[in-house]
């Protein structure tokens, strides 16, 4: 692939230090407030119910400002990740984007239950969506060049982990100290919505308590010392190499399409999975809450137990084992019929999400060259977005022909069982053996 100069972007050599390898993965704590709180449970609702007071335009509205956001990241995420290949640094485009999201959060506090307000909450959450999304892809960029070979699986898996840990304590925070009580802290009033609407300053706050380490004690490669000029050449030149560097190495375009389906199946399933349990096991308001609480917690906790797994085996076999485990366990969501059974089969299944999100990004950064991981990153970050839409209107679709929730929620199978097949096929790169520890502290 061409280069924009001899490397003046190096990766950082390592290891780099355990505090280093930390910092890193806070970031992961940083944005999962965002998925819980923002993307998924209170603002989607307050929007619905509150804001535009009619829940069939308000996720209509969702729908279509989610939607165009995975348009944009369809063009920027490859084109940004190449530029910071031909440029060097990955920190800066991580604190621009976290910069960005936390003003954009900090935004959601003016959205009063007003349709006036509709506009205003949706472009918040369409700017910090986008952000986060392509800061993830510099982030994601930076694993290889921080943790040894050998280490990238339990960092990666430990990162996925406190994640998921860090979403469900400030959902747990925002529901039970601020939206929940009749009487919320701090004199906010309830008549405007404000114990709804601090969500978004906590989301910010959490953004950028979260990031600081990263700003403060993670290596970087250095700047580039040719031109923007030169940088932009370079980062087109990279662009029109992207379709010969995957016809070089079709184990990279695989597992691309691979991840793209099992990662649907995934996705469809934590948006689809509460109401499969209201409407098949009548699961009431709370209980589907507790019900998606219960599927991140035992996700982060598979991705941590499991993490060791990925360096001692390889990220395949992670992946098609976690693959497999849920391809057994979904069938028997889908085939219990008591709502105990459910709980029981629910929380076993989300063991093995967490694996499979952690190890897949494990993948790519053992599957691609190093002068070319953060535009590959963007084209991961591309697979996870451009087909978003599918899963769900496939899950509708089949629903509402078949009558059956059951019969819809097989197409989850459907694409796990696919990805399943088309890794197979992927060729795993051969692990090298750990090279001796350099001086400082070792990485657990």
């Amino acid at each position: 692939m061409p280069s924009a100069q001899p490397l003046a972007g190096r990766a950082v050599r390592g290891p780099a230090p355990t505090s280093a390898l930390v910092a890193w993965a806070l970031w992961d704590c940083a944005t999962s407030p965002f998925a819980a709180i923002v993307v998924t449970f209170v603002f989607p609702a307050y929007l619905a119910r509150a804001v535009v007071g009619d829940e069939v335009r308000g996720t209509e509205l969702w729908g279509w400002t989610m939607t165009s956001s995975g348009l944009v990241l369809v063009v920027l995420a490859p084109l940004l990740g190449a530029f910071a290949d031909a440029g060097g640094p990955r920190k800066p485009w991580i604190l621009v984007t976290s910069a960005l999201a936390a003003a954009a959060c900090t935004g959601l506090w003016y959205a009063t239950p007003d349709p006036a307000s509709a506009l205003l909450l949706l472009g918040c959450v369409f700017v910090a969506n986008t952000a986060l999304e392509l800061g993830a892809v510099f982030y994601n960029a930076l694993l290889p060049d921080l943790a040894p070979p050998e280490r990238m699986g339990l960092w990666s898996g430990r990162a996925w982990a406190i994640g998921y840990g860090s979403g469900l304590a400030a959902l747990v925070l925002v529901l039970f100290v601020f939206v929940f009580p009749s009487e919320p802290p701090f004199g906010l009033d309830r008549e405007s919505a404000e114990q709804v609407r601090i969500a978004g300053p906590v989301t910010a706050a959490a953004l950028v308590m979260f990031t600081l380490p990263l700003a403060l004690l993670v290596p970087d490669r250095p700047r580039a010392t040719s031109s923007f000029v030169q940088t932009v050449r370079a980062t087109r030149a990279r662009l029109a190499a992207t379709w010969p560097l995957l016809r070089a190495r079709p184990a990279i375009a695989r597992f691309l399409v691979a991840r793209l389906l099992y990662n649907d199946g995934l996705n469809t399933l934590f948006t689809f999975g509460g109401l499969y349990a209201a409407g098949t096991f009548a699961m009431e308001v709370d209980e589907v809450m507790a019900f998606g609480i219960l599927l991140n917690l035992t996700a982060g906790l598979g991705a941590w137990l499991l993490a060791p797994l990925d360096d001692r085996l390889g990220s395949k076999p992670t992946i098609l084992l976690s693959l497999g485990a849920l391809l057994i366990l979904g069938g028997l969501a889908l085939l219990v019929s008591s709502k105990a059974l459910l709980w029981i089969v629910a929380g076993a299944l989300g063991l093995f999400v967490g694996p499979v999100q952690a190890a897949s990004r494990t993948m790519l950064a053992r599957l691609a060259p190093e002068e070319a991981r953060a535009e590959l990153f963007g084209l991961y970050a591309l697979t996870g977005r451009i087909t978003a839409p599918l899963g769900p209107w496939a899950v509708g679709t089949l629903t509402a022909l078949a009558q059956s929730q059951r019969v819809g929620m097989g197409v989850i199978l459907l694409l796990f069982a696919s990805g399943f097949a088309l890794l197979l096929a992927v060729r795993e790169p051969e692990r090298r053996a750990a090279e001796p520890a350099a001086p400082g502290p070792a990485v657990e």
